[in-house]
This record gives structure tokens, C-alpha cells and sequence, in this order.
């Protein structure tokens, strides 16, 4: 309770939402998924000076909200492993680490071998959400201010 407290009352003081694009520069979908998270955040801020320049209502329309776009091309770390399937669901194991079914099983397998973390892998840490691969529709949703924001 007191965490959620903290998180609006820093979220009211202008702090932006980081969202992690796990990137491997090679692959055309997550160039894809980098341009589009750029873009994005490009018009975010774009929209953000002009609503501070009009009035408070316009800025409650605004459906995106701004972000820091932190681009990881390493591997994350288990903690941010058990994070992405927290978020993405139990289901989705196998499309984020190759040959994967528990979150366990998939922790050990990145471990040995980071080319089975599959990219690109976008994660909003402060809303609890992610998105496997470079569906753009998908990407947009995880972008939209969240109902309670």
C-alpha cells in the first residue's frame, strides 16, 4: 500500500516510466521494435511541451505518457528474467528463452547460452508489463498510460 503510495506520488513528480528494449542489433525485428520505441518516445515528449504549454485538461488526454528508452543489448539478469515472465505469463516462456518451459528451466538455459534469450524483449518496469517480439500493435498497447496512471 504504502509502495503504490510512493510510486504515484514519484510518477506525479515527473519522473518518467523506464521501458527496457533487450535489443540484438542484428536482428531486424528488434531494429523494428528500437525504431518504433524511439519514434514513440519522440512524440511522447513532443506532446508533453505542448499540453504543459495549454491547459491541465489536454494533459489528462494524452494517451501516451513520456518514457526513458533504455536499450540493453547483454543479457538480463535472472531477476529481470522472473520479472518478464511475471509479466508476460507462464505461456510465454518458450518465446522469450528457446526450448523453454519453466521459469527455472529458462534462468539456466540464458546462463549458458544468451543466445537463447530470444529479442527483441520490451518491458515496462514500472506498470508490470512486457512484449515478446516486435508486434507493433502490441508495443503500442504496452505504451498507453495505464487505466490508473
Amino acid at each position: 500500500m504504502v509502495f503504490g503510495a510512493l510510486k504515484n506520488l514519484f510518477k506525479e513528480a515527473g519522473v518518467k516510466n523506464v521501458i527496457t528494449l533487450f535489443h540484438a542489433p542484428k536482428s531486424p525485428a528488434s531494429i523494428r521494435a528500437q525504431t518504433l520505441l524511439k519514434q514513440t518516445a519522440a512524440n511522447a515528449q513532443a506532446t508533453a511541451t505542448e499540453d504543459q504549454a495549454s491547459s491541465h485538461d489536454a494533459q489528462s488526454k494524452t494517451e501516451r505518457s513520456e518514457f526513458e528508452l533504455d536499450v540493453q543489448e547483454g543479457d538480463p539478469t535472472s531477476d529481470q528474467l522472473t520479472n518478464i515472465f511475471e509479466y508476460l505469463g507462464a505461456d510465454k516462456i518458450g518465446s522469450v528463452v528457446e526450448g523453454a518451459s519453466t521459469p527455472s528451466e529458462a534462468i539456466r538455459k540464458v546462463k549458458a547460452n544468451g543466445d537463447l534469450f530470444k529479442r527483441p524483449v520490451i518491458v515496462d518496469w514500472g506498470n508490470g508489463r512486457a512484449v515478446a517480439g516486435d508486434n507493433e500493435s502490441e508495443i503500442l498497447a504496452l505504451l498507453k498510460k495505464p487505466n490508473n496512471a
